[in-house]
């Protein structure tokens, strides 16, 4: 089986090659622009669809979703790159600290971009007055599509490859180690990617879960998390990171609370839909009978009869003046 390995074809860094004395396009941040740009046109279609959302539209205007793009982009870029340094590279965060400013030299962590992108939704909601749960159920269904292209930008730098493995699609990326190793930028791809895009576009669409405020975020965290903890068991340890306890991954002790958050989220969500089901509405207040027309015309008739049959009958009086005798 291990025969049937590929060799990896070592891309060029550089968008077709075009390069500059260093200076160029490289796939990493075409990917990133992709991303941003794709979950932008997508998250204004989700903004539009009203009847996704239920009692909760309007979401947010254009001028806002175009606001909130700026917004989310800075969180990626700051919390990626500082979570990189933070999570994975500590020792040089003390060394050399103005390495977390050198952002072309790679190095963005997933995990670290989640939460600079939290705290910028947070502060874009308090600014605009909005739910942070109607923000954040717009943001996470476009967040696959980055995470795609991210992916498969990884791919290409030849970074962040799996274990040695026996199956065909293995690719021989060490001409010193006779063993091929999981593509695990792909699985990832396709699972973090194709496949949590399709189930959130189930939800959104389908399963009516935008009508409920959480459902859709915590049902992304639960998805990313869970699909981040399958791959990581295939996936080669980050430098350094390799003897944690329980022979866990720093991807993995990331994603755990991340699957705790999300699952109670999306229980939660439901659980409050069915309380406003199940709650009664209002009953409307009880207007007085009218009494029956016809009793009434009757009482009014016999109203003069009864009095005309009670007053006696007055007799004229006779006339006291006699006449004269003839």
């Amino acid at each position: 089986m291990e025969l049937l390995a590929m060799d990896f074809p070592n891309f060029d860094k550089y968008v077709f090659g075009l390069q500059w004395h260093g200076f160029g396009v490289r796939w990493y941040a075409l990917a990133y622009v992709a991303g941003i740009l794709i979950g932008w046109w997508y998250a204004i279609k989700l903004a539009r669809r009203e009847a996704l959302w239920g009692a909760r539209s309007p979401v947010m205007s254009r001028d806002q979703v175009d606001d909130l793009i700026l917004w989310i982009t800075v969180g990626v870029i700051v919390g990626g790159r500082v979570g990189s340094m933070v999570f994975y590279n500590t020792a040089a965060l003390w060394q050399t600290p103005l390495e977390i400013f050198k952002i072309w030299k790679g190095g963005m962590s997933f995990h670290g971009g989640l939460i600079g992108v939290t705290i910028a939704m947070l502060l874009f909601a308090r600014v605009n007055k909005l739910p942070i749960f109607r923000v954040s159920d717009l943001v996470s269904p476009c967040v696959p599509i980055g995470l795609f292209f991210g992916r498969i930008a990884n791919f290409i730098n030849g970074e962040l490859w799996g274990r040695h493995t026996s199956l065909p699609w293995g690719f021989y990326i060490d001409k010193e180690d006779a063993l091929p190793v999981h593509p695990s930028q792909l699985y990832e791809a396709l699972l973090e990617g194709v496949l949590l895009f399709i189930i959130l576009r189930l939800a959104t669409h389908k399963w009516g879960q935008l009508k409920r405020a959480g459902a859709v975020t915590g049902l992304f965290l639960a998805g990313y998390s869970l699909f981040r903890i399958l791959v990581e068991f295939v996936r080669a340890p980050d430098a350094g990171l390799d003897h944690l306890p329980l022979g866990l991954t720093m991807g993995m002790i990331l994603s755990l609370p991340m699957l705790a958050i999300g699952v109670w989220l999306f229980v939660k969500a439901q659980d409050e839909a069915k309380v406003a089901v199940a709650q009664p509405a209002p009953a409307a207040p009880v207007k007085a009978a009218a009494k029956p027309a016809a009793k009434t015309a009757v009482k009014t008739a016999a109203k003069p009869a009864a009095k005309a049959k009670a007053a006696p009958a007055r007799a004229k009086p006779a006339s006291t003046k006699a006449k004269p005798k003839s």
